[in-house]
């Protein structure tokens, strides 16, 4: 596994889709200050992921919000089935809990074959969610609750989303270059 390409990749989506496309209005702020860390995982089972994801979640509780205040752990080499990888996410729901981390920290989910529950493997509403390779994003809640409070409108990033991608099309997806 080359890391160096995969977090360039990774960085590509997150410049040209999340933050290109507004998909995150939070994320651009996160990335212009470098506070984005990214990690790759080795891991090739889920028990070696859970590891990882462990690691990274006491990394990022430790870390200072002004040095890293989010976390993307990409492991390309396990769970690139989406149905197992949307199974693995209730055992990393717990890891939390277990580390004791519940309503300090929480994990966002991204997948190249991510597919809303009542979608089309097709949808180009998928693409909200999909990334060039599993992902496993670690997120602060106090920083999610500074970020909702600055936008007084946080459920229409949802519906901006959406519009934004049938906008778009597949072609457009297809014309940012990203991996897939």
């Amino acid at each position: 596994m080359n890391h160096d390409q995969i977090i360039q990749d990774t960085r590509d989506w997150v410049v040209k889709a999340v933050i290109g496309l507004n998909l995150c209005p939070f994320a651009k702020a996160v990335h212009v200050n470098e506070r984005i860390r990214y990690v790759v995982s080795d891991a090739t089972d889920p028990e070696a992921l859970l590891k990882d994801l462990a690691r990274e979640l006491l990394a990022l509780n430790r870390a200072d919000p002004e040095d890293v205040d989010t976390t993307l752990v990409i492991h390309p080499g396990v769970l690139t089935d989406f149905l197992d990888f949307n199974d693995f996410l209730d055992a990393a729901d717990a890891l939390v809990e277990e580390l004791k981390l519940d309503g300090i920290l929480q994990i966002a989910d991204f997948h190249p074959g991510y597919q809303f529950g009542d979608s089309e493997p097709d949808d180009v509403a998928n693409y909200t969610n999909r990334s060039p390779y599993p992902t496993l994003h670690l997120l602060r809640e106090e920083s999610i609750s500074r970020a909702v409070e600055s936008m007084p409108d946080t459920a229409s990033i949802y519906e901006n989303n959406l519009a934004t991608l049938d906008k778009l099309g597949h072609e457009g997806w297809q014309a940012l270059g990203l991996k897939a």
